[in-house]
């Protein structure tokens, strides 16, 4: 069985809205604003670069990654890998063809069968919504979050809201950086 990781950046206050810049959001590129880059910090994901062996992503995910990341060097390692679309809306004829393999799935049903193959761990980056729906359908494995010492208040959260039974988180990784970030790997405990 394949172990899905949730990656993301987040705000102290669980928002993952806009890190990166992207328009429509209030505080969007939270990311880059007034935190000092220290390499160090973001050192894990260059490693989870290295150790995945699949992308899994939401529909406005990839329509977000996908114009942008094929051609970027920071990301050279995903163009090799499989990538898996969660959508019931996107065809495939709105995929790019400079990424790689890449697969619409249409359910949850699917990545739960997805875990079940062989293979090196699936990597979840962006997709606030998918992976809400995949905490509470119990298959993410393990989070790789750098949590930024910020509160943002609205926008997209990666922790879901449902009314559920505590879901017991186990530390593997934990780091404070200079800049304030913290780097927290948790894996699910079942």
């Amino acid at each position: 069985m394949r172990t899905l990781i949730t990656s993301a950046f987040v705000s102290l206050d669980g928002v993952v809205d806009s890190p990166g810049g992207e328009p429509g959001y209030r505080n969007s590129g939270w990311t880059f604003k007034d935190v000092e880059f220290l390499p160090e910090a973001f050192e894990i994901k260059g490693r989870e670069q290295e150790e995945a062996g699949a992308m899994l992503m939401g529909r406005a995910s990839y329509e977000a990654f996908s114009p942008v990341w094929p051609d970027m060097a920071d990301f050279a390692r995903y163009k090799t890998l499989p990538k898996y679309v969660v959508s019931t809306t996107l065809t495939d004829d709105r995929l790019v063809s400079n990424w790689g393999e890449t697969t619409i799935l249409r359910s949850l049903d699917e990545v739960a069968e997805l875990k079940k193959t062989d293979g090196d761990p699936i990597i979840v980056h962006g997709s606030a919504s998918l992976n809400r729906a995949l905490s509470d359908a119990g298959l993410i494995d393990r989070y790789h979050l750098l949590v930024f010492p910020l509160l943002l208040g609205a926008g997209k959260r990666l922790f879901s809201a449902t009314d559920k039974d505590a879901q017991k988180l186990r530390i593997v990784e934990h780091e404070v950086y200079g800049n304030g970030l913290q780097k927290q790997v948790l894996d699910v405990v079942r």
